[in-house]
């Protein structure tokens, strides 16, 4: 008698997750997975186009994740070349204005990796998804 009373208890929680799972499917299809990302701001739009073919690989992108910050500048471009486009400068503390450079990805281009610099210094690195 017991084994039954189990197993009627199991297919009815069974029937209450599907109907659960039903309703989540559901109410996914009527939300924008889209409006769920971060927006692309005007910050992160390009200043000047630098170069218009530029893309980092894989193996650019392990060489440069390599370099220490506060390394100077040629020490970024002897690995990485000339970047897509130039962002808009930013202030990442007070009193300090900071340059950005962005390079696509060769194996994502919606992707890219926003290089930061202070001076001639390299100061560190974001991805900014453009989806």
């Amino acid at each position: 008698m017991e084994a039954k009373t189990m197993d009627r208890r199991n297919r009815s929680g069974v029937k209450y997750m599907l109907a659960g799972g039903s309703v989540l499917a559901a109410l996914g299809l009527l939300v924008d997975p889209q409006g769920l990302l971060p927006k692309t701001s005007a910050k992160d739009s390009c200043q000047q186009v630098i170069r218009e073919t530029a893309v980092l690989s894989r193996e650019q992108l392990t060489q440069m994740l390599s370099v220490p910050e506060r390394a100077n500048k040629q020490a970024i471009r002897q690995v990485m070349q000339l970047p897509y486009c130039r962002l808009s400068t930013i202030q990442p503390r007070a009193g300090i204005t900071a340059e950005r450079e962005a390079y696509p990805l060769a194996f994502d281009p919606k992707t890219w990796l926003v290089v930061l610099y202070e001076g001639d210094e390299y100061a560190g690195y974001s991805f900014s998804f453009r989806y």
